[in-house]
């Protein structure tokens, strides 16, 4: 390790935590009582990801879930992710989350959530306790809409992996609608509702006028239902940060937030970055970006994890590598706390690691407890 390179960067961390966050935004879009959102995802539980729990997917070459549920047949589906459904995440585990300081969750759904759509399993029973739980635990929640017909990116947490195919159909998209506006039926009674997400990330490559078009025709239809003063309408940046300037700006929008979903295992840049690199990274550039979004709309940093490519971890002892794994979290919450706040991907994985906050808190990578 180069000490010159380890101090530099630990002297902009420092910096970074000096600068402090950003003002505070008109509204506090927050639990009760609380400054900034510290949030988790509840991925794996009403999507599947084979990656968070392979064991489901054993005796199957399914990679999604709509080709388990197909594979399987409905019977046979049904009773697997109910079984799934009822042990996956539990009160036991809201009252985890709770202790550790945890005041919203984000939670992702499918397009068949609510409504038949086969071979998905529809899980309405699983959303109602979600906000149910998370109420009884002083917790708001963001309701993600995770999946739509068609495919938004050909990704497997999308239902189904392969094309991308929802913006190439009309149908699709007013299909989309649809349901946008039924989710929003079917949870304007939920005072925890913080806010409802149109569409969890749409590829970069959906061209953006048909994107925006969605945002501004799905917003008006939760906003026919669910007024500002209960709930926020969130948008995804696409992975297109500086797009949003002048984008469903006030006064005919009211409680937008952008959402931005920051990893650095992905890209051939990530790949080749030591761990310094990293924190670098994580500390100043992350803290660059979230502040000129910032100017566009009041964003959150709805995605992030400690995954890291194996070469940030070459040569480091065990010691060194749980050192590393403290470093990278505490830069990216230093960046993130400048934003609304953040939810961590994911609460849980089978195989744990640096994708899990229980095990990640556990391990003492990131805080016993996330402060208010």
């Amino acid at each position: 390790m180069n000490r010159r390179r380890f101090l530099q960067t630990t002297g902009l961390v420092g910096g970074a935590l000096l600068a402090g966050a950003s003002p505070a935004l008109a509204r506090d879009w927050s639990a009760p009582g609380a400054g900034k959102i510290h949030g988790v995802n509840l991925g794996g539980w009403l999507v599947l990801e084979k990656w968070i729990k392979p064991t489901l997917f054993a005796g199957s070459d399914a990679e999604d879930e709509y080709t388990l549920c197909q594979s399987l047949g409905r019977e046979k589906a049904a009773a697997l992710l109910k079984q799934h459904r009822e042990t996956w995440i539990t009160a036991d585990d809201f009252a985890w989350m709770k202790d550790r300081g945890i005041n919203s969750v984000r939670l992702p759904v499918g397009y068949w959530v609510a409504e038949e759509n086969p071979p998905f399993i529809t899980g309405k029973e699983t959303m109602d306790l979600a906000f149910r739980l998370a109420k009884a635990n002083g917790m708001t929640v963001l309701l993600d809409l995770h999946g739509v017909p068609g495919s938004q990116n050909g990704w497997d947490h999308s239902g189904r992996q392969g094309a991308l195919g929802w913006h190439n159909s009309k149908e699709n998209i007013a299909h989309t609608l649809r349901l946008i506006e039924h989710l929003a039926a079917l949870c304007k009674g939920y005072d925890n509702l913080l806010g409802i997400e149109l569409v969890n990330e749409p590829r970069q490559d959906v061209p953006l006028d048909i994107l925006k078009q969605y945002y501004l025709d799905a917003y008006q239809r939760v906003r026919s239902l669910i007024g500002p003063q209960q709930a926020a309408v969130v948008i995804h940046d696409s992975f297109r940060p500086y797009e949003w300037d002048q984008f469903m700006s006030g006064p005919d929008y009211a409680d937008v937030i952008l959402d931005t979903h920051l990893y650095q295992c992905f890209s051939d840049a990530d790949s080749q970055r030591d761990i310094q690199g990293q924190v670098e990274v994580a500390a100043v550039e992350r803290k660059k970006q979230l502040d000129r979004m910032q100017v566009e709309l009041p964003c959150i940093v709805g995605e992030w994890s400690l995954g890291l490519p194996p070469k940030a971890m070459d040569g480091l002892d065990a010691l060194a590598r749980d050192a590393a794994m403290r470093a990278f979290a505490a830069a990216q919450l230093v960046s993130y706390e400048s934003s609304r706040g953040w939810y961590f991907w994911t609460y849980r994985t089978e195989e744990g690691g640096g994708w899990s906050l229980r095990d990640s808190i556990e391990r003492g990578w990131l805080p016993e407890k996330f402060e208010a």
